[in-house]
């Protein structure tokens, strides 16, 4: 009886072991890198609003300057009620990490950001954006914080 025990005890450590084993984070990783270039396309291509609504989860937060913009909602507005125009923005992961369960990750490097004001004064800005990914329910991966 306790050789049956014993062995039960140790085949489930096994298995909680193997659970462990069976994330691999540098794949994870790959998928983040994937998914920023995407993103970063995608405000080339479609819009920067329109790109950030695509990536934002549900709850997600911006904070722009001493501003926090709280949820897709308020996302939307505050991209509407910008007084720039002409938007480019271009950023690059430089970094990944990825946590042991493999539901979040966050992402840093270099962006620039050039646009029109409503003079027609060209503003550029460059620096580091640091955004933080949560794997959604669906096993997508959407941004919480940018």
């Amino acid at each position: 009886m306790r050789s049956l025990l014993l062995l039960s005890l140790l085949i489930a450590a096994s298995s909680c072991d193997n659970k462990t084993a069976e994330i691999d984070t540098d794949e994870i990783k790959e998928d983040i890198i994937a998914i920023e270039n995407a993103f970063a396309n995608a405000a080339a291509k479609q819009g920067v609003k329109e790109a950030f609504l695509a990536y934002a989860a549900d709850e997600a937060v911006l904070v722009r300057g001493s501003r926090v913009i709280k949820g897709k909602v308020e996302i939307g507005n505050y991209f509407d009620q910008s007084i720039h125009r002409d938007i480019s923005l271009d950023w690059k992961p430089e970094f990944v990490e990825v946590s042991q369960a493999g539901d979040m990750a966050y992402t840093y490097g270099p962006y620039t950001y050039s646009a029109k004001d409503t003079t027609g004064t060209e503003v550029n800005i460059s620096g580091i954006f640091h955004t933080i990914w949560k794997r959604q329910a669906d096993g997508s991966w959407k941004f919480v914080y940018d």
